[in-house]
């Protein structure tokens, strides 16, 4: 991955466009969160209903701070923590947090990423970006540029390549108050 390739990805992001990249676990799609147009065609892209949601990546917590509602020192810290597993973290939104990233819910899924491709992405992007597994709906994750390239050949903006193997397993996916499993791993 070059410097120059990762400023394609962001300049893609702020340009209303939609990427591929590799996370932790698994490619992910991403785009600009305040971007409603981009977030429309992600979601058509992946045959997702709006209903469901999104998850946000950022590299650091203050990225991920405007939107959502936990002010408790203990849950932030709970977020910064690092587990055996990527988890991503079910938190209260923000007020102002948009409906077309919390679909149905009050609450918002986020997640600090580990990854450096990731992280680098959010930390030149300035922010949190969606980060939803690249793949349409009902089929599996893709774990590869090649997997990325056959579903959703020509419709995509960018795609950051990895030579890196994956992890075949999504992230676990926890509410950070109670801390019941939604997804396990």
């Amino acid at each position: 991955m070059t410097p120059w390739q990762l400023r394609q990805a962001v300049g893609t992001l702020r340009a209303g466009g939609i990427i591929a990249y590799p996370t932790e676990t698994v490619f992910g799609l991403g785009c600009d969160p305040l971007n409603p147009d981009a977030i429309k065609y992600l979601l058509a892209l992946k045959r997702r209903p709006i209903k469901k949601g999104l998850i946000l990546i950022g590299a650091q917590l203050e990225h991920l701070l405007p939107y959502i509602d936990v002010v408790d020192a203990e849950l932030l810290d709970k977020l910064k923590t690092t587990t055996l597993r990527p988890t991503t973290w079910v938190v209260p939104a923000h007020k102002h947090t948009p409906a077309w990233l919390t679909g149905q819910h009050d609450s918002i899924a986020v997640r600090l990423t580990s990854h450096p491709i990731a992280g680098e992405l959010c930390t030149l992007f300035g922010g949190a970006i969606v980060s939803t597994s690249a793949n349409p709906a009902g089929h599996p994750p893709a774990r590869s540029s090649l997997s990325v390239n056959r579903y959703f050949h020509g419709q995509l903006d960018y795609l950051l390549h990895s030579a890196s193997k994956l992890d075949n397993k999504p992230s676990q996916i926890r509410d950070l108050l109670s801390d019941k499993v939604f997804r396990s791993v």
